[in-house]
């Protein structure tokens, strides 16, 4: 899937999940044998116009994710390309185990997109927030974990789960509409293998996921103070880009930074590789806490956990000052 910069625009003031819907259309259009799954979530899904327009290629099983799950698994084992959807803690908790089971041990070809994730559910609070939901779902083997950074990205990474058998697979979706772009003109995507933003020699950032268009911003204001970040889009955390570890070897100070718990996110897979590798450097995380928060506004909440750009770029400063 190409795109260019108009479009780019165009679908940052729709936001992931309503291009989402229209991403499905599209290669609806293409693929006949593609079935998308809900949990009566079609509307929030972005599948208002799908379900009218390609209603045999459109289910909904009602608030029922369990079974959503053992559905979509019968009809991947028929050789059917099937997408499910529900909020991001309704799939990884409470489906975790038919996920584990029908998809993880059975390795049936589904893939789960997961709606909402990290703070992006605003006002709906906790009971929809997720904050978890990596933690729990790298624990499944076989099971993918992609995590878009804008919705040209998740364009890209449907057309690409669409287009080939990758097993069963965790597609996380963050920010809302109006969320920065990271990327404004078309780039090679290829599935677990992550991509350089911005190149720099100081100190090496990773992440994934819209916060990345938070520390876009928070790079080019650094780079104006003379600190030059590397900052990486780990867009796979499960398979991991196993080149990230040549990366790790090269700076002193690494910082993950995601809009998830500090507990089995991003941070806990770089601090493995770390481990594993006997790797002599200094790793940092900014991430959400290992607590419930308040409920509000997307910005808001951005800038209370400080995944905001302008919070970010302070902390950055103090730990790269840091000794």
């Amino acid at each position: 899937m190409n795109f260019n910069s108009r479009d780019a625009k165009q679908w940052l003031r729709m936001g992931p999940r309503a291009m989402f819907g229209q991403f499905m259309m599209n290669i609806a259009k293409k693929n006949k044998k593609l079935i998308v799954l809900s949990a009566d979530l079609g509307r929030s899904s972005g599948l208002a116009r799908f379900k009218i327009e390609f209603p045999q290629q459109y289910i909904s099983i009602g608030i029922s994710e369990q079974n959503l799950v053992g559905v979509a698994a019968g009809l991947a084992d028929e050789g059917f390309k099937v997408f499910v959807t529900s909020f991001a803690p309704f799939l990884s908790m409470r489906a975790s185990e038919q996920i584990r089971m029908n998809l993880g041990y059975m390795k049936q070809n589904v893939n789960l997109v997961a709606l909402g994730s990290g703070l992006s559910m605003g006002f709906l609070g906790n009971s929809h927030f997720g904050l978890e939901d990596i933690a729990i779902m790298r624990t499944i083997p076989n099971l993918n974990i992609t995590c878009p950074a804008d919705c040209a990205e998740l364009g890209k990474v449907l057309d690409d789960y669409a287009s080939n058998d990758r097993g069963p697979s965790y597609i996380r979706l963050t920010g809302i509409p109006g969320s920065k772009n990271v990327y404004d003109k078309n780039y090679a995507y290829k599935f677990g293998k992550n991509i350089t933003i911005t190149k720099g020699k100081d100190i090496l950032v990773l992440s994934y996921g819209s916060i990345l268009g938070q520390i876009k911003q928070s790079v080019k204001d650094l780079k104006k103070m003379n600190i030059a970040v590397e900052l990486v889009n780990v867009v796979s955390l499960k398979p991991i880009d196993e080149k990230v570890i040549s990366k790790l070897k090269k700076y002193s100070k690494i910082i993950t930074i995601e809009e998830h718990t500090s507990v089995g996110g991003l941070g806990s897979v770089i601090a493995e590789k770390i481990l594993k590798n006997k790797i002599k450097t200094k790793l940092f995380s900014i991430s959400l806490p290992d607590k419930f928060g308040p409920t509000g506004t997307y910005d808001y909440l951005l800038r209370n956990h400080g995944l905001d750009s302008d919070s970010i770029t302070k902390e950055i400063i103090k730990l790269f000052k840091k000794k």
